[in-house]
């Protein structure tokens, strides 16, 4: 899908964050809708169907928290993006933002090149209907889901099956935090899970395969994969 096809929904009730946020991202090439408060970011979500929402968590009317559950209760906002925008970097008001239905949280000042990045690495998840989904490419690593294969670069790498799934898992939406009991379901679905630290032995496995900087934690919740 191209830059001009994707619509942004960006809400906070700070002028100068609409503004120059807005700014870079429409010179970016992204279609760029802006809102004040809570209120307004569900309407304009359901009137507009965006990709992507940029939200702030403390506003008037409702707050971001708030918004966020509203817009992930409309059936055709199902595969919207959504992530917080916002000052506030305490754990606690993340962990709220993942349970409300967030994809990801960007702590404020950012720099415009940061943000765009961020940006750009949320909106991957977003394919054309028709695009093959056996085959995921991130960055330097190709992911063919059909035949159990991993290519780093010219590298091949060989991944037991729960690891093969997991790298599957986090690396078709990158940038999307997945929940830890969200994994355990995905992955191990209604096997018997050994021990409550599985995942983060499955994960410590694929960081010494695949490298340590593509995998990040996100403390209480769960883990997402960067580029």
């Amino acid at each position: 899908m191209k830059k001009k096809d994707l619509k942004i929904l960006l809400v906070d009730d700070e002028p100068d964050i609409l503004e120059i946020v807005g700014y870079n991202l429409s010179n970016a090439g992204y279609q760029i809708i802006t809102g004040s408060n809570g209120v307004e970011a569900v309407k304009l979500a359901k009137k507009h169907k965006p990709h992507l929402v940029i939200l702030d968590v403390m506003m008037p009317e409702m707050d971001g928290i708030e918004a966020c559950e509203q817009i992930r209760k409309v059936p055709e906002l199902s595969e919207t993006v959504i992530t917080f925008l916002t000052a506030r970097g305490e754990d606690y008001s993340q962990v709220a933002g993942f349970d409300a239905g967030a994809d990801d949280y960007i702590t404020k000042p950012i720099k415009p090149k940061v943000l765009l990045s961020r940006v750009k690495a949320l909106l991957r998840r977003i394919k054309d209907g028709d695009e093959a989904q056996d085959i995921v490419k991130v960055g330097n690593i190709v992911i063919d889901r059909g035949e159990y294969k991993i290519k780093k670069g010219k590298e091949e790498i060989i991944l037991p099956r729960k690891e093969f799934e997991l790298l599957s898992l986090l690396a078709s939406k990158p940038g999307k935090v997945f929940k830890r009991a969200d994994i355990l379901d995905s992955v191990w679905g209604n096997e018997v899970v050994v021990g409550g630290r599985t995942i983060d032995v499955h994960i410590r496995k694929l960081r010494e395969k695949i490298g340590d900087d593509s995998f990040k934690t996100i403390k209480g919740v769960g883990y997402k994969f960067v580029i």
